[in-house]
């Protein structure tokens, strides 16, 4: 029996921070970064603040938030007394946003306190999903936090925040976007829903991520990316996601490789990956496995005559999008020595299988899968 629960409520379109003005007579406990102050971005939420609101804001903010921002976070939000939590910037922010929220609840044992997410980019999906990544610096590991709890009660999509992303940015979490759909496609978990909103994700990316790379003040391409990121979202909050994630949290940490760039780096090895399992191989070629990256292929009308030729089709399309956003597709390229690589193989592929969305990828990998995997990435 599969269980779907969509908690969150999603404002969207050009104009949708303007739901903001509803909030009145509250504390808010505003989370953001450095750069939305300095860049004035913060702005447009202040404007749309009813006046009898009061508003402390919490903007340490760094990406990949560690442990130690979180911990001030929870201290700031529960002397502040807040009855509102906004997260306003990329998932950094909204990530530490919600690992804030969860953990000031169970300290200071609060009622819940309804929280607002508002993305600056397209690329998490941490709006609508019941995960948060905080990292240890110290041990270059990323902590994937699994939580109904952290679920916003809404999320407001306005494409007008993300106009100003850099086209790198706009690349790496647009990738991102693609990461979630297809794995979630094929997740051990998925169902006709999750199916269904992985699928319209990524149509959306293959249409939109080259244009709003392009000129991101196509507001058209950036408020589709936006709709991809958080229909890719609300499908691995249902399906979760599996091995590129795995290694993605690791080997991000350890390379110091932002996050969408490194599972851009993984989607065509691990998609190789999955489809090569020898047992159940059926008469055109493919196993179970291949066959659903085939559907994923036949959708976005690339040619699929059998399994294995969708696969095919499915991960030169996923390379030629990196050209086109000018992305890198080996570890090489992203300034990684191979003797870093040996030295931290071992280490990588042992977090790899100990991450929480390893567990429903659709193959089951060793450790020498792993350092397989990664010894492909280096130099395609």
């Amino acid at each position: 029996m599969d269980y779907i629960s969509i908690k969150t409520n999603v404002y969207l379109g050009e104009g949708a921070l303007d739901h903001l003005l509803e909030w009145q007579n509250k504390r808010i406990f505003i989370v953001t970064d450095p750069f939305m102050i300095k860049s004035g971005m913060i702005n447009m939420l202040f404007e749309r603040l009813h006046a009898s609101n009061e508003q402390y804001v919490f903007s340490n903010i760094v990406p990949d938030p560690p442990i130690e921002i979180v911990t001030e976070g929870v201290e700031a939000l529960g002397s502040f007394q807040a009855d509102l939590i906004i997260a306003i910037g990329g998932g950094s922010a909204i990530d530490a946003a919600k690992a804030m929220k969860m953990f000031a609840k169970r300290i200071f044992d609060q009622h819940d306190i309804p929280f607002v997410a508002i993305p600056t980019t397209s690329g998490t999906g941490s709006e609508v999903t019941s995960f948060s990544v905080i990292s240890d610096k110290n041990k270059n590991v990323k902590y994937p936090l699994v939580s109904d709890e952290m679920l916003p009660e809404e999320a407001i999509l306005d494409p007008v925040l993300v106009k100003s992303v850099p086209d790198f940015i706009t690349a790496d979490t647009g990738m991102d976007v693609l990461t979630h759909a297809i794995e979630a496609y094929v997740s051990t978990k998925a169902n006709d829903i999750s199916d269904a909103l992985a699928e319209k994700a990524i149509k959306l990316v293959f249409a939109y991520l080259p244009r709003a790379y392009k000129d991101g003040n196509d507001l058209e391409a950036r408020e589709k990316m936006h709709n991809a990121s958080c229909l890719a979202g609300m499908s691995f909050n249902i399906a979760s996601l599996g091995l590129n994630h795995g290694i993605a949290h690791v080997a991000g940490a350890k390379f110091k490789i932002a996050h969408g760039r490194m599972n851009s780096l993984l989607l065509p090895h691990v998609i190789e990956f999955n489809a090569d399992y020898k047992p159940g191989y059926s008469k055109d070629g493919g196993n179970e496995t291949a066959a659903r990256y085939a559907e994923i292929a036949k959708h976005l009308g690339l040619p699929a005559p059998n399994a294995r030729s969708g696969v095919r089709s499915l991960v030169q399309a996923i390379k030629h999008l990196q050209k086109q956003l000018g992305m890198p597709q080996t570890l090489q390229e992203c300034n990684v020595e191979l003797s870093i690589l040996e030295k931290r193989k071992e280490e990588i592929a042992e977090g790899a299988l100990k991450d929480g969305c390893t567990v429903t990828n659709p193959r089951v990998p060793s450790p020498k899968d792993v350092a397989g995997i990664l010894d492909k990435m280096f130099q395609a």
